[in-house]
């Protein structure tokens, strides 16, 4: 049988989104891990359906939600953002050897909520008229797993630390968003999402500081670092602190946050 780390390899090179999410769903997270197998990359890494389009995120139109065709964008883009973060939690399982069982469970588990949040998302778009891969998408999130693919410090820092912590900031505001059109079963998704984001970063926040303590680095100065070595996206506010703080950012990194915010915005 294969280890789970073969299995999370499998599942991302899987190019059809439905099989991806039913098959990471029904991983059965109690078979061996296999931390010490060292696996070659494939090519072709992740498997990716012909559709969407990928185009730069400055060539994605801005629709109104109140638009039957932008309603259905906002909820093809979220299924979007899902599918990668499969992808992005299966590729942390299937890349790093040497650690921890509980590391490559702990990413597994977050793979397994986040096939969920795709199907629930998928369903929702197929009841609008529409379908995954009916609008084009951009890849920013699968650019910044490409440039940190052989630094695993550098990898939780800034994808998961990062990158998906900025849903936590999106979530009351897109619920929002489409409350306005009374899009209840949209909000209710949303707040599914927003629940297990929090423990997904909180998974984040728990291995970039253990991997810190391992190689004696500061876990503020050395975000910092990372940050600009590896030009990571420049995040806007407002912050939601709350659900930050939840996810087990501390006092002085949210701090920082706001501080560099404050001094961008003025």
């Amino acid at each position: 049988m294969k280890t789970l780390r073969k299995q999370a390899l499998q599942l991302l090179l899987t190019r059809d989104p439905e099989a991806k999410a039913q098959g990471t769903m029904k991983l059965d997270l109690a078979e061996q891990v296999g931390a010490e197998e060292v696996i070659a990359e494939p090519a072709d890494i992740p498997g990716r359906p012909l559709l969407p389009e990928l185009v730069p995120p400055t060539q994605l139109k801005t629709r109104s939600v109140r638009n039957p065709e932008g309603h259905a964008a906002l909820i093809h883009a979220l299924a979007h953002i899902e599918l990668n973060a499969i992808d992005l939690a299966l590729d942390l399982a299937f890349r790093f050897h040497g650690m921890p069982d509980e590391f490559y469970l702990d990413w597994l588990n977050v793979a397994k909520e986040e096939a969920l949040h795709f199907t629930l998302l998928r369903n929702h778009l197929v009841h609008l008229g529409h379908d995954y891969g009916h609008f084009p998408a951009h890849n920013s999130l699968w650019e910044m797993a490409e440039k940190t693919k052989h630094d695993i410090l550098a990898r939780i820092a800034l994808v998961p630390r990062t990158m998906e912590a900025r849903g936590l900031d999106a979530s009351p505001p897109i619920k929002a968003k489409l409350l306005t059109i009374e899009d209840q079963k949209g909000a209710e998704i949303i707040d599914l999402i927003l629940r297990d984001e929090i423990g997904h970063v909180a998974v984040g926040n728990k291995w970039y500081r253990v991997l810190c303590t391992e190689r004696g680095r500061d876990p503020l100065t050395t975000y910092a670092a990372l940050a600009s070595a590896f030009s990571a996206p420049r995040l806007k506010g407002p912050f939601n602190l709350e659900a930050r703080r939840a996810a087990g950012f501390d006092e002085d990194e949210l701090y920082a946050l706001e501080q560099l915010w404050t001094s961008k915005a003025n």
